[in-house]
């Protein structure tokens, strides 16, 4: 089960890093973006991948991982999950995840009408993405390394 949930939490990761990969190459990010149609198309390929991304791991990998190693209970709310997952050393702080969930929940409303909220937005996506990048690898790194994760799969 965690490894079906990982290759397409994978999938939504390796397409968000390539959209990812060709906003870096733009010489800036500012307001000229909007008035490039295969920019647009770049920059909305990598928020939808952003959030599909936060939110099959939010909703269900962590979920999961928890089970997997027997520290998941049904009534555990999100911050009990994170609260977890920060014992482990899986993420830094339970802090940081609600606020990658916060961007996600702003970007998965239509763009602002502020350019510039917009621009916003992208950025503090681009920085989110490279540290939830690093907590997956930290649950893949966990669950290939402990004995009690390999008996269970």
């Amino acid at each position: 089960m965690i490894n079906d949930i990982i290759e397409k939490v994978e999938l939504h990761k390796r397409r968000a890093k390539c959209a990812l990969g060709e906003i870096k190459n733009w010489t800036s990010l500012n307001g000229d973006i909007f008035e490039d149609f295969e920019k647009i198309k770049t920059v909305d390929t990598f928020i939808y991948r952003f959030i599909k991304l936060q939110d099959m791991m939010g909703d269900k990998l962590f979920k999961v991982f928890l089970s997997e190693i027997g520290e998941y209970k049904d009534n555990m709310s999100l911050v009990d999950v994170l609260d977890k997952l920060e014992k482990f050393e899986i993420i830094e702080d339970a802090y940081s995840w609600m606020e990658y969930r916060a961007l996600r929940n702003k970007l998965t409303h239509e763009y602002p009408n502020s350019e510039e909220d917009v621009i916003e937005g992208i950025v503090l996506a681009m920085d989110a993405f490279e540290k939830i990048e690093t907590l997956l690898e930290k649950i893949i790194q966990y669950k290939n390394t402990k004995s009690k994760f390999q008996k269970r799969l």
